[in-house]
């Protein structure tokens, strides 16, 4: 138990795909987590399903490496500011917070909002300039910027005392070296050892805890076992917690419950082992009780001092949840229910704390209000792989009014790295979406960064439309300002929708005759059924036609041989595509084999194909 003298508890924090889950693994190796024997796969920190598929990080994650005699808690956590809600937590876990920065794209949105939060709860903060390897670097300039941001945050945080001589470290996680100085751009190093001396040192402080003996552990994550249950886990604040004795929870509205706590685990490597006894200062995962929630106190028996719950950023999306109405309903999916519905988004929202979900007077139909557009479809991922059939509609921005009445909604500052080629478009696209162009500046001969202010309403949608202006060579990336006066009403989709008009099977020859009206969505032999969108149509307006008609047979024979029908490769329906597709008067119907868009109202003779294209 005693094998290391000190404690630190650190977070490791930075932009999308700057290189910090990386960096970890290049941490584990260099401490010696690995045997010599072990086979290490990359990105082991990502170990969720959708993590490995995606390349990002979605939830943030613990584990724990020994140097010298320092035992360190590492926190691993999202880069994408969808997830802020995991980073928000995990700030409340730890002490010292280590900011990884991109040598070429220097600090972006995503590195604003960590830092912001990290100063707000007076954190220690270090940076490591990651990729000072590439050719494009901008070692210098990126320093300048990343001095400016801690000037700009102390001021705006009023943090008049706040302590800007920040230590700066040079990495390149990705061939696995680190250097205190780099006296030259083409020095390189031989392994993490700076990084790992560095953690070691004094700079960054061991834990603060608070004076007394009685029990206090904020919850700041959950987990679960098969084998233990639920798993509460959190940073004992104060005094000390041994296996099988008598505890408390605290939970909301002054609701508290003895409980014996069955197990008590801390980190070590990548896993958890068991202890009998642990002390304040340390991360520490209690099984036992199995209603407590992320914000909760576990107290001592006697004595009831709950801490302050964990307060995120609210919501700004939202987005309705209901079952299957269609006509296909039941043929692909296991989970059919509301009453399945509601306990998975009931679970979803107790292990994220960002997530809040509420019933509506539809009784199969519930709100899901999330960050963003990429966190809530993780969530209808997780639940299509679940089983589950639903349907989903159009995500829309959380509204509020101002004291005098008037309307506000949420604006997001938005960086955008592109292509100079690429830079009119941009600028035309985001102008018709509300924005307004704070800065352009040229990164390099080839690319410009430009900064808009705009309405979280017109990025809706928009990320798909973005990589195809930018040939995929184009970064994008936002964080939330605030509330301000609503923009007014903006263009949801210019096009119209393809509906079938029928139910049956699309057929070879009837999808080739529509080729010329828009794009199609659905293949050959594709089940349809009246009400279901089939394509995009080139006009404002929706057209009802019939994907199932045949080719009949007759008793005249042709000189020419029959017509070879060839079709256009139809796009792959993607979850994340169809959000960010459908209109308001849509659904998109998602089962664990395929993703589909419907009308909400099927039956043609009910329902306009003139649109109105406005969203408010």
């Amino acid at each position: 138990m005693n094998q290391y003298a000190k404690i630190k508890n650190i977070a490791i924090v930075a932009h999308v795909d700057h290189g910090k889950t990386t960096l970890v693994d290049g941490l584990l190796r260099q401490s010696g987590v690995f045997s010599d024997r072990e086979e290490i796969v990359d990105r082991v920190m990502d170990s969720g399903e959708l993590e490995k598929e995606r390349g990002i990080t979605i939830n943030a994650k613990n584990c724990a490496i020994f140097w010298k005699d320092v035992k360190i808690n590492l926190l691993d956590t999202p880069g994408h500011a969808d997830f802020g809600g995991e980073v928000e937590r995990s700030l409340m876990m730890v002490d010292s917070v280590l900011l990884l920065v991109d040598a070429s794209e220097g600090p972006l949105p995503q590195t604003r909002f960590v830092l912001e939060k990290a100063m707000q709860r007076d954190l220690k903060i270090a940076v490591v300039i990651n990729k000072v390897d590439r050719p494009d670097r901008r070692i210098e300039e990126v320093k300048s910027e990343i001095e400016d941001l801690f000037i700009d945050l102390a001021t705006l945080l009023h943090k008049d005392d706040f302590d800007l001589d920040i230590p700066i470290l040079y990495a390149s996680a990705k061939n696995g070296w680190a250097l205190e100085n780099l006296e030259s751009p083409e020095q390189t190093g031989t392994d993490f050892r700076p990084i790992l001396d560095f953690f070691a040192s004094d700079f960054f402080p061991e834990p603060k805890i608070s004076a007394g003996e009685n029990l206090q552990v904020l919850v700041s994550n959950l987990s679960y076992s098969p084998y233990l249950g639920t798993l509460i886990i959190g940073r004992i604040q104060r005094g000390t917690i041994q296996r099988l004795q008598q505890a408390s929870w605290c939970g909301r509205d002054n609701k508290n419950k003895t409980f014996k706590v069955t197990s008590v685990q801390i980190y070590g490597g990548l896993g958890q082992q068991e202890v009998e006894t642990c002390s304040a200062g340390e991360i520490v995962i209690i099984s036992g009780f199995d209603d407590a929630e992320i914000g909760d106190t576990i107290c001592s028996k006697d004595v009831l001092e709950p801490l302050p719950r964990v307060e995120v950023e609210p919501p700004t999306v939202s987005v309705n949840v209901s079952v299957s109405t269609s006509p296909l309903s039941g043929k692909e999916g296991e989970y059919l229910t509301s009453r399945k519905l509601k306990e998975f988004l009931a679970e979803s929202c107790k292990l994220n704390v960002a997530l809040r979900y509420s019933e509506t007077e539809d009784p199969k139909i519930f709100t899901l209000k999330g960050r963003g557009e990429l966190q809530l479809a993780i969530v209808f991922e997780q639940l299509r792989r679940s089983g589950f059939e639903f349907m989903v509609s159009r995500p829309r921005v959380i509204m509020t009014t101002d004291e005098e009445g008037q309307k506000e909604e949420p604006f997001e500052m938005v960086c955008l790295d592109v292509p100079n080629e690429s830079a009119g478009s941009i600028t035309k696209s985001l102008s018709e979406r509300k924005g307004k162009m704070n800065s352009m500046v040229p990164l390099s001969d080839s690319r410009t960064r430009i900064e808009f202010l705009m309405p979280s309403r017109g990025l809706i949608g928009y990320r798909s439309l973005f990589l195809t202006e930018t040939r995929g060579e184009g970064l994008m990336s936002s964080y939330l300002v605030g509330y301000r006066p609503y923009a007014g009403d903006m263009l949801v989709r210019q096009n119209g929708a393809i509906i079938s008009d029928r139910h049956g099977k699309a057929t070879p020859y009837a999808l080739f005759n529509l080729l010329s009206i828009g794009e199609q969505f659905v293949k050959p032999g594709e089940t349809v059924y009246e009400g279901m969108v089939v394509g995009e149509h080139k006009k404002n307006n929706d057209a009802n036609v019939n994907v199932v008609r045949e080719k009949h047979l007759s008793g005249v024979r042709t000189a020419g041989k029959d017509e070879n029908i060839i079709l256009t490769p139809v796009r792959p329906r993607t979850l994340d595509w169809a959000l960010s597709w459908i209109d308001d008067d849509e659904w998109v119907e998602v089962t664990p084999q395929n993703v589909r868009i419907r009308k909400k109202v099927l039956p043609q003779n009910q329902r306009s194909v003139i649109r109105t294209g406005k969203s408010s």
